[in-house]
């Protein structure tokens, strides 16, 4: 998408969206509630973009994109056979780069299904020549592993003929001009039971694409009223870009940081009361794409997550496997070295919330009971002045070797004198006991 398409898309606040109805508030049930706790603790989480759209290997709008009409797209179908998916191995990585849960697109906007759907044909088991469903494998391999799983599941659908009035996206599919809203929504809420009874506890679904229609009536609270009466824990969230709705438990940032805007897609997103997360690409892609070589590096990505750990939000950090289940080398590596230095510094990051000093040219600050972190991200000095902290402290050393930081009251705040040797090349971390 082009910055062009996102400030348009996040132009106008919907009219209709308003219609969720004259129901009570929504109520979210106790599990609920320490689902959400769960999920500020844990952090860091890997997305995964995967489907077909992989075989042409130029990210996951390709068919919009390209201007793929349904039935050519589905010349695509017999070229995916992901032999080499390895479930285990997936969530594996995940763990080994320090992350607490999966996010998998189990429909993306072409409305292909990763998973054998009872609903309608173009889905991987009824279609393709790998002929079995890769959600199942993954939830389970999760639960083995002790990492929890969340569906992304789009809203948008440029393949289903009921999605109709069309939308800004997906216009040269070649479908009929004609259909009945009311009847797809039917037919999503049917796929999402689906994955709500079939597939063990989920952490959550992880929603898209009503940006395409913000004049739509969608139906929100019903279908977030039946996810949470399936499995009241589940969480939900929606990528809409706006402030949340009533019956969501969290809110999201696509490509930046709570309360930033760089992107135009959170033109509308003021922060909320809800447990936060941003999601962003390891290279310019969420899908697989073979020729995009923007790969972001591994202390750019720390610092991401650092950042946004002082915003107090989670980071969910993409990968898009290849049309053979596999993930490209340069993400498996990134992943690794993301994990190696969160293995030494994690206390900082895992269970904080956002730190009691407001984000600085020097870094952010992250807490949890009894102790504040300082998170020097950019400073080259060994003395720094901080703002003081709103709680008094008894020492304060850094989080990687234990050596004591010697601090100062000053006339502009609190003066740290770091340490010459200890100092980390992608985050000096200095612990305050308070």
């Amino acid at each position: 998408m082009t910055r062009r398409q996102a400030m348009q898309f996040a132009a106008a606040a919907p009219a209709a969206l308003s219609a969720l109805g004259q129901q009570a508030p929504y109520q979210p049930s106790p599990a609920n509630l320490k689902a959400r706790e769960w999920f500020q603790d844990a952090k860091f989480g890997l997305f995964i973009h995967w489907g077909v759209y992989s075989v042409l290997a130029k990210g996951e709008w390709v068919m919009n994109n390209d201007r793929i009409t349904v039935d050519r797209y589905a010349h695509l179908l017999p070229r995916f056979n992901p032999v080499k998916y390895n479930p285990a191995e997936w969530v594996a990585l995940a763990k080994a780069a320090g992350q607490r849960y999966i996010t998998i697109t189990s429909k993306h906007h072409d409305g292909f299904a990763m998973w054998g759907t009872k609903q309608k044909q173009w889905n991987i088991v009824d279609d393709t020549p790998y002929g079995k469903d890769v959600l199942k494998p993954l939830a389970e391999e999760c639960r083995n592993q002790g990492v929890k799983l969340f569906f992304y599941h789009s809203h948008l659908d440029w393949t289903h003929p009921d999605y109709h009035p069309r939308g800004r996206t997906g216009l040269h599919s070649g479908r009929p001009d004609s259909g009945d809203f009311n009847r797809y929504l039917d037919f999503m809420d049917a796929q999402l039971e689906e994955l709500l009874t079939g597939y063990g506890d989920l952490a959550g679904i992880w929603f898209d694409g009503i940006w395409d229609r913000k004049d739509a009536n969608w139906r929100l609270r019903q279908t977030y009223d039946l996810i949470h009466r399936l499995q009241p824990h589940a969480l939900v969230g929606n990528n809409h870009h706006l402030a949340p709705f009533d019956g969501e438990d969290f809110q999201m940032f696509e490509k930046d940081l709570p309360g930033q805007n760089t992107t135009g897609f959170s033109g509308d997103a003021k922060i909320g009361t809800l447990p936060l997360e941003t999601c962003e690409t390891i290279n310019g892609a969420w899908g697989y794409h073979a020729t995009d070589r923007r790969f972001k590096s591994t202390r750019d990505l720390l610092h991401y997550l650092i950042k946004g750990a002082g915003l107090n939000a989670n980071f969910l950090l993409n990968v898009g496997p290849t049309p053979e289940g596999t993930i490209q080398e340069e993400f498996v590596t990134r992943l690794k070295e993301m994990g190696a230095w969160l293995g030494k510094f994690g206390e900082s990051i895992y269970g904080t919330r956002g730190g009691p000093l407001p984000p600085r040219p020097w870094g952010v600050t992250t807490q949890k009971t009894g102790r504040v972190y300082a998170h020097i991200l950019d400073w080259p000095d060994p003395a720094l002045v901080i703002p003081r902290l709103p709680m008094p402290f008894k020492k304060a050393s850094l989080l990687s070797t234990g050596q004591e930081v010697n601090t100062a009251e000053v006339d502009q705040g609190l003066l740290l004198t770091l340490p010459h040797t200890g100092r980390d090349p992608i985050d000096t971390v200095v612990a305050f006991e308070v």
